[in-house]
């Protein structure tokens, strides 16, 4: 298969990195635990999930020059009408012996992070109506399964979760033939301009998908379509800016520890906007691109970093460190307590911004020592 290389146009290209995953050596080596259960979600409700696969006809793929059409694997998760029932896989043992492949971080069988336990009953039929719909996603490689314990927690409070596989950038996306693409444009990652490119090929994957939900799900009258929010993390968080600034439709995001690289038009961002970072996300530090964007956000906003986490801190990955062999480094923060915080700051923002319940968690100072950095507009 060829791959190509999209310019985005409208977006500036920074010479910054995004921000990058955990060095090799925040982690060593250890005895793969085998399989693990994710954390148990905190809402009330029941929570099911179900693939959709849908197909772009009016674009062709960006980075696979014989693909006439952007195919697109979204999961979704939503609130249940029952608890019984199959749980639905992690990923596939092929998807994850990609996924392990390409990160080059594991040697442990495939199986064991296949086999991951989930909450989510497949393919249940949903309850409720009238709810927010968040779009959740991933980092670059990353498919939208390895945000399934924000998701599933995010279903159990209220929300129907969308998570998009942004196909070709991820080790493993299943098509709905069947077939597993792997990441073409894995290529392409060195070159001049990338990563604006991709943030831009991300804004169009979810606006094709909001357009589509309503006709392709045979639920989706269960949703709230003028309450849409985005939830992403690295380029995901970084595709969540540029989605808000194509899509009025999405009247919040988060961006969980990304590099940003569409550009704010010099009027501003006036919707609610988060960012969630690890420390390299200090006001100051490293990364200028929130400092850039953090003077662009004209309405309500918040900086909120994790002193102790890194930049999987908002994802499973450290959650299933362990069954795959590799440990964190002391001083670290603990798994179960990022994905804790993560649950609590994201939630937090959207019970605010969707359902306009007030959030004390939000109105600071924090209430929770590992967070660093705090800042506060509107």
């Amino acid at each position: 298969m060829r791959r190509l290389l999209i310019v985005a146009a409208g977006l500036a290209v920074l010479t910054a990195c995004s921000a990058p995953a955990p060095p090799r050596s925040a982690v060593r080596q250890a005895q793969p635990s085998g399989p693990v259960t994710l954390p148990a979600p905190t809402g009330p409700r029941p929570v099911g999930t179900t693939v959709l696969h849908l197909t772009d006809a009016s674009r062709p793929d960006p980075w696979n020059l014989d693909a006439g059409a952007r195919e697109l694997k979204v999961t979704l998760w939503y609130p249940a009408q029952r608890r019984d029932g199959p749980r639905a896989p992690y990923m596939t043992v092929k998807e994850a012996e990609l996924l392990l492949r390409g990160s080059g971080s594991s040697t442990a069988p495939a199986a064991t992070l296949a086999l991951t336990r989930t909450h989510a009953v497949k393919d249940a039929d949903p309850a409720g109506r009238g709810l927010p719909l968040v779009v959740l996603s991933p980092g670059f490689t990353k498919p939208a399964g390895t945000l399934t314990s924000l998701a599933e927690d995010l279903a159990s409070r209220g929300y129907v979760v969308a998570g998009v596989d942004h196909t070709y950038e991820s080790y493993a996306t299943t098509l709905g033939d069947g077939r597993v693409a792997e990441c073409l444009a894995c290529d392409s990652d060195t070159d001049p301009g990338f990563r604006a490119a991709l943030v831009g090929v991300r804004a169009a994957d979810v606006s094709f998908v909001l357009d589509e939900l309503a006709s392709r799900w045979p639920h989706a009258q269960v949703i709230d379509r003028g309450r849409i929010a985005m939830v992403g993390q690295s380029i995901g968080g970084a595709g969540a800016v540029a989605v808000m600034v194509a899509d009025p439709r999405v009247r919040a995001g988060i961006d969980m520890d990304g590099t940003t690289y569409a550009r704010i038009p010099p009027g501003g961002l006036a919707r609610p906007f988060m960012f969630l970072g690890s420390r390299e996300h200090v006001p100051g530090g490293r990364d200028q691109s929130w400092d850039r964007d953090w003077k662009l956000l004209t309405g309500w906003k918040r900086w909120i970093v994790l002193k102790d986490g890194e930049h999987q801190s908002f994802t499973d990955v450290p959650l299933l460190a362990h069954a795959i062999g590799l440990e964190p480094l002391p001083g670290m923060l603990a798994a179960e307590r990022g994905a804790e915080l993560t649950r609590t700051y994201v939630g937090a923002f959207l019970d605010l911004h969707l359902k306009g319940r007030k959030q004390a968690v939000l109105e600071g100072p924090s209430p929770h020592p590992e967070v660093q950095a705090w800042r506060v507009g509107r």
